[in-house]
């Protein structure tokens, strides 16, 4: 039997039948209710050992306006909230992150519906404003479109990259992007991120056809650890083999195909909102976002950071 909330006409009922002399259990047959739903709601909002429907129905209603408001667990464990704020407030962790984090470091366990449940109360209000915009839901995919002419050379597709790659169990196989920019801009973000640890590297270059220069200024700290790389079909590419590594390219547009990438981007525009100037954040700001993501725990890593796993 599914469970339902008594309403106002069920507690009339249950009065009526009550001092007619009817037994719990024929109370629920009439009801359509379990036995323990009459015994508990009795008990509970009964006053003074007197069931009266009215003020039933004002103390059921008083229980479940409390119940909304007292954020549970988090109201108890004054270092729980202060986890919550700093995390949130000064590392832009998202509550998910937080719970995910928290669990693994602590006996105690808290949800994430927790954490929302806590912001979205008057203890919590003032911290709202650094949860994720909602800007950054999906958006419909333009259907119809041309297929654009592929002009990048010696093309090799997505199609023919090995297993190994396409499963993430190997280290060192990346996927690169630039972040898109609004039109007054000339200067453009270049990314690179690692598949099996998303760890990103980002910097700014001066145009977008200084994309793979931007992408040897990444990879050459680095470059003993760059097994392939993933592109999609855009003209900044079409030197890609100056960067003397085994590149493969998505179908066009596909951008989900360098699932990785996308979702490093997703997570940059936190810190460099879609309208935003590129003017207004200097290399050294871009590079800082960078730590902080890296240093954030994500839920595909089993509640480990970026920097952890690339570090292992």
């Amino acid at each position: 039997m599914s469970y339902k909330h008594f309403i106002k006409d069920n507690r009339n009922e249950l009065s009526i039948l009550l001092k007619k002399g009817y037994f719990q259990k024929e109370i629920a047959e009439t009801l359509g209710k379990d036995p323990s739903s009459i015994s508990r709601e009795i008990r509970s909002n009964s006053v003074n050992g007197i069931y009266n429907p009215e003020k039933a129905q004002v103390k059921s209603k008083v229980k479940r306006l409390k119940s909304k408001y007292q954020c549970m667990k988090i109201v108890k464990y004054p270092e729980l909230i202060k986890y919550i704020e700093i995390n949130l407030r000064d590392k832009h962790w998202t509550p998910e992150e937080i719970a995910g984090r928290w669990n693994n470091e602590r006996k105690i366990k808290i949800s994430t519906p927790s954490i929302y449940k806590y912001l979205y109360s008057n203890r919590g209000q003032s911290l709202c404003k650094y949860l994720c915009s909602k800007r950054y839901t999906s958006r419909k995919r333009k259907e119809g479109g041309k297929t654009k002419k592929q002009i990048i050379p010696n093309r090799i597709s997505i199609e023919e990259r090995p297993e190994v790659i396409n499963s993430r169990i190997e280290f060192g196989h990346w996927e690169g992007d630039t972040l898109g920019k609004i039109r007054a801009d000339s200067e453009v973000v270049v990314g690179l991120t690692e598949r099996m640890s998303r760890f990103i590297l980002i910097d700014k270059v001066p145009r977008l056809k200084f994309t793979v220069d931007g992408f040897k200024m990444l990879l050459n700290p680095h470059h003993d650890i760059f097994k392939s790389l993933t592109l999609d079909n855009g003209v900044e590419n079409v030197r890609y083999e100056e960067l003397n590594i085994d590149t493969y390219f998505c179908h066009p547009y596909s951008s989900w195909e360098k699932g990785a990438i996308e979702n490093c981007f997703q997570r940059l525009r936190r810190f460099i909102p879609k309208k935003a100037s590129l003017k207004d954040y200097s290399r050294k700001d871009i590079i800082s976002f960078a730590v902080i993501m890296n240093n954030t725990p994500r839920k595909c890593l089993n509640w480990k950071t970026p920097r952890e796993v690339f570090e292992e």
